[in-house]
């Protein structure tokens, strides 16, 4: 199981509201280097090269439009992520009590991607792809026509001009980015720990910190083509998964489908490191609570 620092399977109710807790961390805290991500692979203005530094992109930003310019789309993105990673991290979980060695609480390093790569699924099927493709819209949108007023005035527009499928523009690359980003970030986190485990190697923050970071950069280097085609696809106007492969290879030959690897790596490691950090602190404050409910519901019911 990913959480912690005990032995004994975690609730579903607990896996659903850790997991969620550390998403919505995670997304605020590093959403900066998201917003310059996403603006990196994004087609460029005529005339208004986009610079390849996160750091330069984030503090032209700030100059010319303010700090909350840095945040635009981050409600759309902490909400996604909060139901993202509560459904990913409740469906890793259940798959991996399912599929555990009985006697370890283990399992081998492809069973550890292949539940990583189902939640990841589920994960953008019901949260993700609709909100990574506002989120992705409203920073196109702020570059230039600025219709949008917020994440939810996106919502509407989007809806009553494509429909609902206007929402899940870039479901094919969103998928396949969720499902190989879970697979490799879930995957490569619980084969370090299980590594661990069997070493009695004791779990601390520094010790998940860590893990979750290593996760990060193993995640970022095998999925970024996905996530550039998934931004592609979800920009203000949407285009679908084709258009965006034949747009990045005409902007940018093969090279530009790993377009904002610095900017992604430099996030995932750090917001890799706070979710998990975060999940496993948020599993030891919840699961007290989730126990005393049951004992008391169970206590009344005899």
């Amino acid at each position: 199981m990913v959480s912690g620092a005990n032995d004994a399977k975690t609730p579903p109710i607990v896996s659903l509201a850790a997991g969620g807790v550390a998403g919505g961390i995670e997304a605020f805290t590093s959403y900066p280097l998201e917003f310059a991500k996403t603006r990196v692979q994004l087609r460029s203005q005529k005339g208004i090269p986009t610079p390849r530094n996160p750091f330069l992109v984030v503090t032209q930003v700030y100059r010319k439009e303010g700090i909350r310019a840095l945040y635009k789309g981050c409600a759309a993105l902490v909400v996604g992520s909060i139901g993202k990673d509560g459904v990913r991290f409740l469906f890793f979980d259940q798959i991996k009590n399912s599929f555990a060695d009985p006697e370890t609480g283990t399992l081998s390093p492809l069973r550890n991607l292949a539940a990583g790569m189902t939640a990841g699924v589920v994960a953008s099927i019901t949260a993700v792809t609709p909100t990574e493709r506002i989120k992705t819209a409203l920073i196109d949108d702020a570059r230039n026509e600025r219709r949008f007023r917020s994440g939810l005035h996106a919502t509407r527009v989007i809806y009553q001009e494509h429909g609902i499928l206007g929402l899940y523009r870039g479901f094919a690359g969103t998928t396949l980015k969720q499902a190989s980003a879970t697979a490799f970030r879930m995957g490569t986190y619980n084969i370090l720990k299980d590594f661990e485990t069997k070493r009695d190697i004791q779990q601390s923050t520094l010790v998940n910190f860590g893990n979750g970071s290593v996760a990060g950069i193993v995640t970022t280097l095998c999925t970024q083509p996905f996530d550039v085609i998934k931004t592609r696809s979800q920009s203000a106007h949407g285009t679908s998964t084709v258009e965006a492969v034949k747009s990045i290879l005409l902007d940018y030959g093969v090279r530009g489908f790993w377009r904002g690897t610095t900017m992604r790596l430099g996030r995932t490691i750090f917001s890799g490191g706070i979710l998990f950090t975060s999940y496993e602190a948020a599993v030891k404050v919840i699961m007290p609570l989730y126990s005393g409910v049951t004992h008391t519901v169970g206590a009344d019911a005899a």
